[in-house]
């Protein structure tokens, strides 16, 4: 029997002219406008929140403790001893007498090469990088919403960055979640991979153009755009971060234009492989040899800027969460990657067979779907089940959510740039486990892949 007392649900007996007195003034397109300057005021006040004097974001400092417990595998009074025997050595700062001492990452760089070169030689202090080998490119992806593929994307990064590798991260997604993370200030398409792309076809164009003199027929003209394009480099687009060993090319709303020129291109060269851009310009540029990992962080769909970074990289990664919707669309999209290498490769290799060339296959070290912001307690079965479906491919390792994870994206910032005074030790250290162990899982298949491509180096050389 219902209760007579209780209230009723809130959708009932609602007023017309009280509905009509809070709906307020009819929205047009200057309304945008208006939002959009609200939100760009919000922004850079919630972004000073993040900033030192200057207007410069600044990477806080490593104290000794996580310095021999996460950074260089010492114990800590040997650490002590040696920076004592060597006082050439950065010393670190403290805030009182006898408290504990600090290092910027610069530093602590540079006292992990220390001990690699003087140090026990039954440790890894350096990271695995095999000689002569490119950097890995590994793009972080899923057209779903909400995953967590930037936040994974950027703690990644900064993941190898605290290991000593040194970062390239690349946005590829015109909303620039990933530029904000790391401070970047991008002004227009101008300063993102978009030039990289337009310079490819442009290329392209010219090789066409001159076959076209060859045939007797008019060329087609490069715009301004192309022309403009054919003079810029991939380092004049790295920008430097608050981290010493991650730079980064940025993204921006404009970026999304490339969206729309590109097909336009690929309309009027139908020869051009726009899947091969970003590899080939950024091979060409030497930024491969540059860098040790490269991160795309891609928009969230199946566009051009997509299946270029998909196309790109070594190693993809795909960010899911524990639920029924999104382990249904993180299928559709891995159909959708089917039928669209698939179909690139059934063009492109019919082409090739009637020339008599070889066709393409693409080809990736290791996929891999990760599962984020994990609550065991409300998703351990359907994980598992996930697990049992997908096999290999869903990484063994869920990414748990912690209070440190929210807190840290409150502030603008990742979970290693969190200073664990801010929180209780234990908590600092469970919000790190949940990353470092995701690290752990990347790195396996990162170091897994040099491997194989080193062994494969040594036997085609002998």
């Amino acid at each position: 029997m219902a209760d007579a007392k209780a209230p009723l649900p809130p959708y009932f007996n609602i007023d017309p002219d009280a509905a009509l007195a809070h709906l307020g003034a009819p929205a047009g397109t200057e309304g945008f406008g208006a939002i959009a300057r609200a939100c760009a005021s919000g922004r850079k006040d919630l972004e000073s929140r993040g900033l030192e004097e200057g207007q410069s974001r600044a990477l806080r400092q490593f104290s000794t403790w996580e310095i021999t417990r996460y950074l260089i595998p010492v114990a800590t009074g040997h650490f002590r001893r040696v920076l004592k025997q060597n006082p050439e050595l950065p010393q670190g700062r403290s805030d009182t007498t006898g408290g504990a001492k600090w290092f910027t990452l610069d530093e602590v760089l540079r006292l992990r090469a220390h001990f690699a070169a003087l140090g026990s030689r039954t440790k890894n202090y350096l990271p695995y990088r095999p000689a002569g080998q490119p950097a890995k490119m590994v793009a972080v992806a899923n057209f779903k919403g909400g995953v967590g593929k930037t936040s994974t994307a950027a703690h990644l990064a900064m993941s190898a960055a605290l290991d000593g590798y040194k970062v390239l991260v690349i946005d590829l997604d015109s909303q620039g979640s990933m530029t904000s993370i790391f401070g970047g200030k991008v002004e227009d398409e101008w300063q993102t991979v978009f030039p990289l792309l337009a310079r490819h076809y442009a290329r392209h164009l010219q090789q066409d153009n001159q076959r076209r003199l060859d045939r007797g027929e008019a060329p087609q003209p490069l715009d301004d755009t192309l022309s403009e394009a054919l003079d810029i480099r991939a380092d004049s687009l790295i920008a430097k971060t608050h981290w010493p060993n991650i730079d980064l090319i940025g993204a921006q709303l404009n970026l999304y234009w490339a969206e729309f020129q590109i097909p336009v291109w690929r309309m009027q060269g139908r020869g051009w492989k726009l899947w091969d851009a970003l590899t080939e310009t950024l091979a060409e540029d030497g930024v491969l040899d540059q860098y040790d990992v490269i991160f795309l962080d891609t928009p969230p769909a199946l566009g051009y800027l997509t299946i270029n970074g998909l196309a790109a990289a070594d190693i993809l990664l795909v960010p899911l969460g524990a639920s029924f919707l999104e382990f249904d669309s993180t299928g559709r999209f891995f159909d959708m990657l089917h039928s669209t290498f698939s179909s690139i490769e059934e063009a492109e290799n019919m082409a090739a067979r009637a020339l008599g060339r070889s066709g393409i296959n693409f080809q990736w070290d290791a996929v891999r779907a990760v599962v984020t912001r994990y609550d065991g307690t409300q998703q351990g079965e359907l994980a598992s089940l996930m697990q049992a479906y997908l096999g290999q491919t869903l990484s063994p390792h869920r990414q748990d959510f912690t209070a440190l994870i929210g807190q840290a994206g409150e502030q603008v910032q990742g979970i290693y740039e969190a200073d664990y005074r801010d929180f209780n030790r234990e908590t600092y250290v469970r919000g790190r486990e949940t990353f470092d162990a995701t690290y752990a899982a990347f790195k396996q298949l990162l170091v897994g892949a040099w491997r194989r491509d080193e062994l494969a180096a040594r036997e085609a050389a002998e």
